[in-house]
């Protein structure tokens, strides 16, 4: 992207203060993990933390999702979470709150969209996917898609998505600034 997603700007905010915003109408237990504390941090001046919200820094730059998830997860007062990346601008809370409810019996609820599964845009049991991702880390493991050979997941569906999400505009990443162009324009025709 060229630039840190987290604080891109998205109509009259950031990215990741929209996802907390969204988040925050279906949970009061809201864990950001951003890279090291420096003066410079972009996500300093986007999150504060507050009663519902915990920041939690890297001790080192690039540690990746497998540390993040698992150091959030660590951090997580209930039993069962939603995580997710911070390039969702369209991200639902309602969405994030539906997977977590999928969980039944399951380790995890995770998206499969495209023939991918979307681990960071799921709902997981703390203590079962953090046991899975120490032992990750413990092997030197750092993809996250490897979770879900590690867990009893619900793959959950396009189809199934859809009656909650017409146009799975809650998965849609910013990875580009092709990307970025389009998810402010959802926005823009009033459908984000």
């Amino acid at each position: 992207m060229g630039s840190d997603k987290a604080s891109l700007r998205f109509a009259d905010t950031t990215i990741l203060e929209r996802i907390v915003s969204q988040l925050a109408r279906h949970s009061d237990d809201l864990i950001v993990v951003t890279g090291p504390l420096t003066e410079s941090s972009p996500a300093r001046p986007l999150i504060k933390p507050s009663s519902s919200v915990t920041v939690i820094h890297d001790e080192a730059p690039y540690q990746g999702p497998v540390s993040a998830l698992e150091r959030g997860l660590a951090q997580a007062r209930r039993a069962i979470v939603f995580a997710c990346s911070c390039d969702l601008p369209l991200l639902s809370g309602a969405v994030a709150h539906a997977l977590c409810a999928m969980l039944d019996g399951f380790d995890a609820a995770i998206p499969e969209v495209g023939g991918q599964l979307q681990p960071l845009h799921a709902a997981y049991r703390c203590a079962a996917a953090g046991a899975a991702l120490r032992a990750m880390e413990a092997e030197g493991e750092r993809r996250l898609t490897a979770l879900a050979l590690r867990l009893h997941v619900r793959r959950v569906g396009e189809a199934e998505l859809r009656p909650r999400d017409p146009e799975l505009l809650s998965l849609l990443n910013v990875n580009t600034p092709a990307d970025y162009a389009r998810a402010l324009r959802y926005v823009q025709a009033g459908l984000g």
